[in-house]
């Protein structure tokens, strides 16, 4: 596998879709804990933020590689 995905015959590194994916997902998780008064215990909400984009990313690429992805 040569770490790139072909979409409509355009190469694009498995990287950059996993990076999407752990924005999107990360932005939802991020509304939802919003909506459900998380943030008001936490003092750095933007440190947090990033923390759940980079275990969200590393979730996806660690589920990645499992299925054959090599990123």
């Amino acid at each position: 596998m040569t770490g790139e995905v072909s979409l409509g015959g355009v190469f694009v590194p498995t990287l950059l879709l996993l990076f999407i994916a752990a924005l999107a997902l990360s932005g939802l998780a991020t509304r939802l804990l919003a909506l459900a008064g998380f943030y008001r215990f936490i003092a750095y909400r933007a440190l947090v933020d990033l923390a759940i984009f980079v275990l969200i990313f590393g979730a996806l690429s660690l589920l990645a590689t499992w299925f054959g992805f090599h990123p």
